[in-house]
């Protein structure tokens, strides 16, 4: 099976129902479409806005190269990742993860590996820009996130 593959970074907004409708054709035997769509929070009030960086090209790649494991550890017809940077306020999407198969299992199970990986090894940082007026630091990678890319290591 030959995977359309999308992977996007961008500054501008995703259309979520745009790009779930692109991963299904009516020329495939797609029975199910899963999709992740992350936003910025407002962290309780405490958050004006969020800025995202990356290094252009390499983040792209890096991305590429997980969607290409992701499609082949399930039959996926269609998988597509698009991340944004620059300075998001609550609300915004940042990233949106589809995917498509037959099954839903597969479907769930690829976006969620994504999801996971995206969190972890695809090359963003993020910068707070805090409702008091303060710049935070850069935002620190939760072991959380590291926990939850670690179990699909040992899954085929």
């Amino acid at each position: 099976m030959t995977t359309r593959i999308t992977v996007r970074i961008q500054a501008d907004a995703f259309d979520v129902a745009d790009e779930t409708d692109a991963l299904n054709s009516p020329n495939e035997d797609v029975g199910a479409v899963s999709t992740f769509i992350g936003y910025c929070r407002s962290e309780g009030g405490r958050l004006n806005a969020l800025e995202l960086e990356h290094y252009p090209g390499m983040a792209e790649d890096e991305i590429k190269r997980v969607v290409d494991e992701a499609c082949t550890r399930w039959p996926l017809s269609s998988a597509s990742v698009i991340h944004r940077y620059g300075v998001m306020k609550p609300g915004d999407g940042i990233v949106f993860v589809g995917t498509a198969s037959t099954h839903r299992a597969e479907a769930f199970a690829a976006c969620e590996f994504l999801m996971d990986y995206l969190k972890t090894r695809a090359p963003f940082w993020k910068k707070e820009y805090r409702a008091d007026g303060n710049i935070g630091d850069w935002v620190e990678a939760k072991s959380d996130d590291d926990a939850a890319a670690a179990r699909w290591t040992s899954k085929t």
